[in-house]
């Protein structure tokens, strides 16, 4: 075989399912985290639970076992949303901490297409993009091992009021104060 070509180990071992310690569910620091995420698109990984990119997803989506990462470059049709519809969990990666598609698909998943599930952001989480990814429709943040969970809990609640709307708030400030005076 030349050399210059990957084996299935190969890939394995260059895609290694990765694991977060500290995840953020609905606001509270999880006890445990059993989901690995796999960024290998040809081997399904051993350890399970595990988000596995979409195309593999979708060819073994009877495996109730995995759950369907969405790169930050996936066009979300009507279609797969549909296909996302039932499942409990989708996770969305954010390949670096500047680059903010991933806010779009989990706002389109939850006000266009009404996803119920878990929409958990994975990948380059920074404490400081919590408050913003909870706003567009994460409520599961797996933060990067760098970062401290206790800041994270600090910064996901130190803002009680917000002038924009979001998926949880659908009046802007100015709006809520006219109709309180009503």
């Amino acid at each position: 075989m030349p050399s210059n070509v990957d084996t299935p180990t190969d890939q394995a071992l260059a895609h290694p399912p990765v694991h977060v310690n500290h995840l953020l569910i609905n606001g509270g620091l999880a006890v445990e985290n059993a989901w690995c995420v796999s960024y290998d698109v040809d081997v399904l990984p051993e350890q399970r639970p595990a988000f596995v990119p979409l195309a593999l997803w979708q060819v073994n989506k009877q495996d109730e076992e995995l759950a369907p990462l969405l790169l930050s470059d996936t066009e979300l049709t009507a279609e797969l949303a549909a296909d996302l519809a039932p499942l409990p969990a989708v996770s969305i990666d954010f390949p670096s901490f500047t680059d903010g598609r991933g806010y779009s698909l989990a706002r389109l998943l939850r006000e266009r297409f009404g996803y119920a599930g878990e929409v958990r952001a994975v990948g380059d989480v920074l404490v400081d993009q919590l408050d913003y990814m909870r706003r567009c429709g994460f409520n599961a943040m797996a933060l990067r091992d760098d970062q401290d969970p206790a800041d994270a809990l600090r910064l996901l609640n130190s803002f009680s009021v917000r002038y924009q709307t979001d998926v949880e708030e659908r009046q802007a400030l100015f709006e809520r104060r006219l109709t309180n005076r009503g």
